[in-house]
């Protein structure tokens, strides 16, 4: 799935919390939209690996979400919406496509990498790959609750996070036919600083 359906399930979480405990205020439900993205801070060094951990988030998850339910602060809460989101992100990559540069062709069994169990989980591509058409349906299903509930900032950061999404659907293949142009006009001293993963499936 997309980063931005990652950020916005955060922040659908984020606005079922705030609605019960209102008086914390939107910093957790920001907290729980930057959880939802961070799994994806591996893009570069082994993505879906590095970052991802769709075990040990959630079970850091519920003591968090337990001393937050206890002590509902700002600062407790959005320690557990973060590690709740980031747990939902790297547990539902599994969810969707594999790791290939062109996943709409469904040829790797890689989805996310399991520490606990030292192995790789295969996609299950009920989400075909990140930018299909039915990941924007779900980004934008998400991005409801928060668009009716906040204005302002929260608001316009969904709104934005929705368009980001529907400019990437409709870019999602033809980048990769650019990739494939670039790759085969760059030289091969300057294709080693591209992490493998980026060129493997172009060369």
């Amino acid at each position: 799935m997309m980063a931005t359906t990652h950020a916005l399930a955060g922040v659908f979480i984020g606005t079922i919390v705030w609605a019960l405990f209102p008086e914390a205020g939107t910093l957790p439900v920001l907290a729980a939209a930057i959880g939802g993205l961070f799994p994806d801070f591996d893009l570069y060094a082994g993505h879906r690996k590095t970052l991802h951990f769709p075990v040990y988030f959630s079970v850091l998850a519920v003591p968090a979400l337990a001393v937050a339910v206890w002590n509902p602060t700002p600062i407790t809460l959005s320690v557990a919406l973060f590690l709740a989101a980031a747990g939902l992100h790297s547990a539902s990559d599994v969810l969707g496509g594999g790791l290939e540069l062109k996943p709409w062709l469904a040829t790797s069994e890689r989805a996310v990498y399991d520490h606990w169990n030292g192995r790789w989980l295969a996609p299950k591509r009920l989400i075909r790959y990140d930018g299909a058409p039915e990941d924007l349906i779900l980004a934008t299903s998400l991005a409801v609750p928060p668009v009716i509930v906040f204005d302002g900032t929260i608001q316009l950061l969904v709104i934005g996070a929705v368009a980001i999404s529907a400019v990437y659907v409709l870019l999602r293949k033809p980048m990769v036919a650019a990739a494939e142009y670039v790759v085969a006009a760059v030289p091969d001293h300057i294709i080693d600083y591209v992490p493998e993963r980026f060129v493997r499936d172009l060369q």
